[in-house]
């Protein structure tokens, strides 16, 4: 079977997905097995977080120099046996340490998809960036969804994820074999890249969006299937459902968002998609039926769908330094507030309780909403799709 460049990329994403949310799902089931409360299991997640961050920050010429076949390889598959071997640890501290080694994995896997996939754009003339990482949601969504009947049967965290790591490897050694490296943009091609990745004033509206996405994104994905449990004390399956829709509409969001961003602009499509989390946000700290709080969780998917790619799109288009150093540098800004929500909110709801520890998500969005200047508007959407389409013409079929 022959697969189209970006289809690689997409199972890619998918796969990573599928590895995180297998454990994710998991997360009451291994708060009980390492006898934690939810404080003591957040800081516990921290060790992904500074694994990203070290990995964010010097790994962008390691992965220009190995390219995109052989970091996919080591990244993809990597992350997936080292979260395969949480459920048999014993204690707190190791799975931090095995974290730190997935973090650092998960943060080079990031920056080599979104680059790939924004050269592959180049090479289409049109855009795939959202639809790409709505494989990622798509992924979380079909993990969420298997692993509430895993859990209702009762099967056990270990052989779970056993048999996902086993699906990851068959399917990703198959994708990925026959993958080429896509050539860099022509306006990146003379630049060479600095050794750390660090962002920009330019570079800083960009990631102040990426963070309230990914803000919303780990709260809604972390935390769902513990919120039901805890304030409603909901039955597995039930619980299960928070997370389920979250990623269902995230997913479908990202899947077929593309078009409207060419209609109308990353812009408008930001500001709709992060007033939709807000509200999202606020339904689920208020919930006082878990129908209410389901609702609040499908909002906040479909609102932080597309926010952050349509971010990484405008990162890679930079001209002022490489694609994978810009990548690399809002990476490091919001990528890692992806596994810092945990922590972050089990801090919080331990104090506080867990429907408050949502409302941290508040800020940021509206802080994001005042950000999406930074993004392209309709017109500048529509010129750059007829440059992209004049420049594909070029290329030869």
């Amino acid at each position: 079977m022959r697969l189209a460049p970006q289809h690689r990329i997409y199972i890619c994403f998918f796969l990573f997905a599928v590895s995180m949310g297998a454990l994710l799902a998991r997360m009451p089931d291994l708060q009980s097995s390492l006898g934690v409360d939810r404080s003591e299991l957040g800081l516990t997640l921290i060790g992904a977080a500074i694994g990203a961050l070290i990995s964010l920050t010097f790994a962008s010429r390691i992965i220009a120099r190995l390219g995109a076949r052989t970091t996919a390889f080591i990244t993809v598959l990597g992350t997936s046996a080292l979260l395969a071997t949480i459920p048999w640890l014993a204690s707190a501290p190791l799975v931090f340490l095995i974290l730190i080694l997935e973090g650092l994995l998960a943060g080079a896997l990031e920056i080599n998809l979104n680059v790939e996939i924004d050269r592959i754009e180049a090479q289409l003339g049109r855009g795939v960036m959202n639809r790409a990482h709505g494989f990622w949601s798509l992924g979380f969504f079909l993990t969420a969804f298997v692993a509430s009947g895993i859990r209702q049967a009762g099967i056990s965290m270990q052989l779970h994820l056993l048999l996902t790591f086993t699906f990851v490897a068959i399917v990703g050694i198959w994708a990925i074999s026959g993958m080429k490296n896509a050539p860099e943009r022509p306006e990146h091609e003379e630049q060479k890249a600095p050794l750390i990745a660090l962002p920009t004033w330019g570079l800083l509206p960009l990631c102040v969006i990426g963070i309230a996405a990914f803000l919303v994104e780990g709260a809604g994905i972390d935390w769902s299937a513990i919120y039901m449990r805890d304030v409603f004390a909901s039955e597995p399956f039930v619980g299960g459902l928070g997370l389920t829709l979250f990623t269902f509409f995230m997913a479908g969001a990202r899947l077929f968002v593309d078009p409207q961003v060419d209609r109308y602009g990353a812009r408008a499509v930001a500001a709709v998609l992060l007033i939709l989390a807000a509200v999202g946000v606020i339904a689920v700290w208020a919930a006082p039926y878990p129908y209410v709080a389901l609702i609040g969780f499908s909002l906040m998917g479909a609102g932080c769908s597309a926010v952050y790619p349509l971010a990484v799109s405008a990162a890679a288009q930079r001209t002022d330094r490489p694609a994978h150093v810009n990548v690399a540098a809002l990476g490091q800004m919001s990528f890692v507030v992806f596994f810092l929500a945990p922590p972050l909110l089990g801090v919080i709801a331990e104090h506080a309780g867990i429907k408050t520890a949502y409302l941290v998500c508040l800020p940021l969005i509206v802080y994001a909403l005042f950000c999406i200047r930074s993004l392209k508007g309709k017109s500048e959407s529509a010129l750059h799709v007829a440059e992209a389409e004049k420049q594909a013409s070029r290329v030869p079929v």
